[in-house]
């Protein structure tokens, strides 16, 4: 007998491991955004939905972490991680009060993940616009009509709001970006890469940014 849910499987077994192949190790680099980009185009291939989806960790002011899976939705050495929500959201006001944050991506498929630490900033408007004018019509109304993360009574007021706001633009692609939504980025300090192994025996590299360079760590398992 055990503790362990019937809903979770055992761990994998020696045969398990055997009738796997081989993963190959983390190559050793000395910045982490050429080798990012290619394990996120791996995903693109072999993730059924939402290869760029990511965990985004934030602190409130009692100091009590939170957790939700965003989009990315730019990623540069200059310019970092980029993502999009509503500024008033749990979220919003959460990086608005404590300007750092976390990522995780997390890509079944591979065997992978990606660990991320850094500093927030806000997306100049500009950016935040054209992304909102890519977005598809019904998306940009469904951005204007959410009080995200706030109380509601009942679908149907949200579903009577996106109504309303759908008549006003009709057909109209020219839908405008509300204040309350727009991008961030984060500036990463550190950059962790996760490769699964056989029998726990993980392969983890660290990038840590010093300066305008990168320092790279092993790390056990």
């Amino acid at each position: 007998m055990t503790d362990v849910p019937v809903s979770i499987p055992n761990s994998p077994s020696a045969a398990d491991y055997a009738a796997e192949d081989d993963r190959a190790l983390i190559p050793d680099v000395k910045e982490p955004f050429e080798l990012l980009e290619a394990w996120l185009k791996d995903a693109n291939e072999s993730e059924p939905n939402d290869s760029t989806a990511m965990s985004l960790a934030t602190v409130d002011n009692d100091g009590m972490p939170d957790v939700r899976i965003v989009l990315l939705r730019g990623l540069s050495a200059d310019e970092g991680f980029k993502f999009y929500t509503n500024y008033d959201s749990a979220k919003g006001q959460q990086l608005s009060d404590h300007p750092k944050a976390a990522l995780c991506f997390h890509w079944k498929s591979k065997r992978r993940q990606v660990r991320v630490r850094g500093v927030i900033e806000k997306l100049p408007s500009d950016q935040s616009d054209a992304y909102f004018q890519q977005r598809a019509p019904q998306s940009r109304i469904a951005a204007i009509a959410s009080d995200q993360s706030r109380p509601l009574d009942t679908r149907d007021t949200f579903n009577n709001r996106v109504a309303e706001i759908s008549s006003i633009y009709g057909d109209d692609d020219d839908i405008p970006r509300p204040a309350h939504w727009g991008g961030y980025r984060l500036i990463p300090t550190e950059i962790e890469f996760w490769q699964d192994q056989a029998f726990r025996m993980h392969d983890r590299l660290k990038l840590t940014r010093v300066g305008e360079a990168w320092a790279s760590s092993r790390l056990y398992p």
